[in-house]
């Protein structure tokens, strides 16, 4: 698959594991957009902090969740959106 280029990307969390070295890993396939459909793997390192990048030991409890991908020199970050 070729590399995202640079742009902003509605997604949504469709896998999410710890990996052996306990960090976060997440799928997120995108939504709208030329891109719909493809899917992005992420370690924790490229998602910010907040209720997704510290979830509790199940990590699945984060399936579902929408949220933004930015992609900045090549750089994913991925936002999720605030639950109420």
């Amino acid at each position: 698959m070729t590399p995202l280029p640079d742009g902003t990307y509605d997604v949504i969390v469709v896998e999410a594991e710890r990996g052996s070295d306990g960090e976060l890993e997440i799928d997120l396939a995108i939504t709208l957009g030329p891109r719909r459909g493809d899917v992005i793997r992420l370690r924790g390192r490229h998602v910010e902090r907040g209720e997704v990048a510290s979830t509790p030991e199940d990590p699945t409890a984060v399936l579902g969740v929408p949220g933004t991908l930015w992609v900045r020199g090549g750089q994913p970050t991925f936002r999720p959106e605030a639950r109420p």
